[in-house]
């Protein structure tokens, strides 16, 4: 079994009132491109009024917004131009229904509005040793540990075994997304990449609004996107989702096509951290397992 250090952001001892000033206007910001974002899926028709034709940009209109959610135009304006207003439940609800959001987009408005109680504990915690014999003891099942980040903080022999081949190159990310997004491979290996990068990039975001102006997360983002035009784009549609049951399908360079069902669940004794686990989606993955080994 395998343990990774996780990144950790490293803020000056006994932070300025500054550094959450600036925090605080980071997270208006983020909130109103996710509103405007949301707005702009939006069709006039949708709600029974006319498109026209005269229209510049997609989506509601502003005010059309604010008169569906019964808010005022003005103050709707200024709450995605994150401007220092306050947005209570209610209000936050009623954009939420109008916005016809689901459930993980409407917890991602939360936390953006601070309408949601504050996660303490984040921080890089050791892991529990009841954590790791988990872990260990799901072999031969692959099974990993990662935060919200992606980072991997632990997997046991299969989950290293199955993933062996995957870089070209030596792997030095110890990041699934990361893995993913530089592999120059990876939608060979991975049939499907299309379905998962926004899946994934939307997962990140999700978690992003407990984070905004972390600098060890701003500076992952920054790298990613200079990395990547792919994730600057996925990460500017503002997508958030939470983690549900995937089927996912590798080409493994030994046991050739290998499907599992991916499940994650949470460690309550690591906060963000979730264990996911791969197990044989049919019975032909099942009689491959043991050919994705090296040792055995």
């Amino acid at each position: 079994m395998v343990t990774y250090e996780s990144r950790q952001a490293q803020r000056p001892v006994g932070a300025t009132a500054s550094a959450s000033a600036r925090a605080l206007c980071r997270r208006r910001e983020e909130l109103g491109k996710f509103l405007k974002a949301r707005r702009a899926r939006l069709a006039p028709e949708d709600f029974g009024m006319p498109g026209g034709s005269r229209r510049r940009t997609p989506g509601l209109r502003r005010e059309e917004l604010a008169a569906l959610a019964g808010v005022g135009v003005t103050w709707y304006t200024w709450l995605e131009q994150g401007r220092e207003i306050n947005a209570s439940v209610q209000v936050l609800d009623a954009l939420a229904r109008t916005l016809q959001l689901d459930r993980a987009e409407r917890e991602h408005l939360y936390w953006l509005a601070e309408a949601s109680p504050l996660l303490t504990g984040t921080a890089r915690r050791p892991i529990p040793a009841e954590v790791r014999e988990i872990v260990a003891s799901l072999d031969p099942l692959p099974a990993s540990l990662t935060n919200g980040r992606f980072d991997i903080l632990l997997s046991n022999d299969a989950s290293e075994e199955l993933f062996w081949d995957w870089h070209e190159m030596p792997c030095i990310h110890k990041n699934t997304l990361w893995c993913c997004i530089t592999e120059p491979s990876a939608r060979e290996k991975f049939p499907q990449y299309e379905q998962e990068m926004p899946y994934l990039v939307a997962r990140l975001r999700a978690v992003y609004a407990r984070h905004v102006d972390d600098p060890d997360w701003e500076e992952d983002i920054r790298r990613l996107s200079s990395l990547s035009g792919e994730f600057t784009r996925l990460w500017a549609r503002h997508e958030v989702a939470d983690a549900e049951p995937r089927v996912r399908t590798f080409i493994h360079q030994k046991a050739g096509p290998v499907t599992f069902t991916v499940t994650e669940l949470e460690i309550p004794v690591l906060p963000e951290a979730r264990l996911t686990v791969y197990t044989p989606a049919d019975e032909q993955t099942r009689a491959r397992l043991p050919l994705t080994r090296r040792t055995r």
